[in-house]
């Protein structure tokens, strides 16, 4: 990525998404949402959203259109398109946020909130996937991360539809019987397709990307990693197929999500394979807490779930399996991967253009890792004793240990502030002559 174009909104993506992160562990600590309301009520429904769209979803699309080009070796495609899809993220998210706290009864306005969500998030979502749709259309033929974000993308397809479906019908502008019934078969196959297609899937495509990148190892793709892509989609593919043939066959239903998870438990050991070869072969020895922390809760979980459906307890439990998975995997992992990307981005930004005329500082001197990583270890040590409170139904014990997740959160934050800052760089050393000095969040030129 040396010498890449830096895409202009990806900052304005990542400090978006990090706000709502802390805004849901906060709420968390508040006691709002799930495990102080059940998982079906509104307030949940609020909480769930903050964390999928507004901090998983805008950290992933603000990556994507930094490393999609990179991927495909080709210019970012219809990079006006990049904004407009931002404004109708947010300005959905908040739509269908209102339209929750409506349902909730905390929010008194004559307004379909919640149908204005089921359009503008689609929409949103479509600007993101023309531009990133160009972009892999003239990149082929694929590498493997790319065909990863490919699938990720498709998934996004159903789950936005899907999604858009639900506003509808909890907007009441849907009132069909039929419809109505379908919501319960509409809704697992939004979830699964979203934790596992758009999220899981994308994000396990970006790290055969990074972390080769950033432990030194080799980066040629090996047929385990194709086999992960392969098990991979066609477990997310049988996942989206139970909806048109539980309305037909019960029974064939509950073959295709049997064979699903256990071509999912197959995808996860093959990529347990390919993180295990990147390890052993990597040149930079040090690897950090927070990257083999996130890995291992991706595993716990699956642990977990195993043990889960084999005691019968699967749906008891369903909630503190999810948030193992949100954010002790996906969080984790995105918390460690900005520690990552943040400083080399600022980097290329800032001192890219004097390379090789100036001395510059070093990527590594824009963070101080033995200041943060104890920070990580409260995050990760937090995760696992909340999910412990929540398998254990101590709701009230859940909302003091969630402090832990967002005091460390907060920390890691105020360390990127500090690296757009260049606050750990020596002032002598700060601003080279011809050095761009980067702004917070926002390009320099709107």
């Amino acid at each position: 990525m040396m010498g890449a174009a830096i895409s202009r909104w990806t900052m304005s993506y990542f400090a978006a998404a990090l706000a709502f992160l802390i805004a849901a562990e906060g709420l968390m600590v508040a006691g709002y949402g799930f495990p102080a309301a059940p998982v079906e009520a509104p307030e949940t429904l609020v909480l769930v959203h903050v964390v999928t769209i507004g901090w998983l979803s805008l950290l992933i699309c603000g990556a994507l259109f930094q490393f999609v080009p990179v991927l495909v070796a080709r210019p970012l495609s219809a990079p006006a398109l990049v904004l407009p899809a931002f404004t109708l993220l947010l300005t959905g998210l908040g739509c269908l946020l209102g339209g929750f706290l409506r349902l909730a009864g905390a929010l008194d306005v004559d307004l379909p909130l919640l149908a204005c969500a089921g359009i503008l998030l689609p929409a949103g979502f479509a600007l993101v996937i023309r531009v990133m749709a160009g972009m892999l259309w003239v990149g082929q033929p694929l590498t493997l991360p790319a065909r990863f974000v490919a699938v990720g993308l498709a998934s996004l397809v159903v789950v936005a539809l899907l999604g858009a479906s639900l506003a509808f019908i909890l907007s009441g502008l849907m009132p069909f019987d039929p419809m109505v019934e379908l919501k319960a078969r509409i809704l697992p196959i939004h979830a699964a397709a979203g934790f596992g297609g758009w999220l899981g899937f994308t994000a396990i495509g970006v790290s055969y990307r990074l972390l080769p990148m950033f432990m030194l190892s080799p980066e040629s793709e090996r047929v385990t990693g194709y086999c992960v892509w392969w098990s991979g989609s066609a477990a997310l593919l049988l996942i989206i197929l139970f909806l048109p043939i539980s309305l037909f066959s019960p029974d064939g239903a509950d073959l295709v999500i049997t064979a699903a998870c256990l071509l999912a438990y197959l995808t996860l050991g093959l990529y347990a394979a390919d993180l295990v070869f990147f390890y052993r072969h990597r040149k930079r020895r040090k690897i950090e807490l927070n990257s083999k922390a996130a890995f291992g809760m991706l595993y716990l979980a699956a642990l977990m779930a195993a043990v889960l459906v084999l005691n019968g307890t699967l749906e008891e439990h369903a909630g503190a399996l999810i948030y193992l998975i949100v954010f002790g995997w996906l969080t984790g992992l995105g918390l460690s991967q900005l520690y990552k990307i943040v400083p080399f981005l600022t980097w290329l930004e800032c001192y890219g253009p004097v390379m090789g005329r100036q001395p510059t500082p070093r990527v590594q001197d824009m963070v101080v890792e033995k200041r943060d990583m104890p920070w990580f270890a409260v995050y990760f040590l937090g995760v696992l004793a909340c999910t412990t409170a929540l398998l254990a139904n101590h709701p009230t014990l859940f909302r003091v240990l969630a402090l832990m997740p967002l005091m460390a959160t907060i920390a890691i934050v105020v360390e990127l502030i500090g690296v757009r800052r260049l606050s750990n760089i020596a002032a002598d050393r700060r601003l080279p002559a011809g050095a761009i000095r980067p702004r917070l969040f926002m390009p320099r030129v709107l």
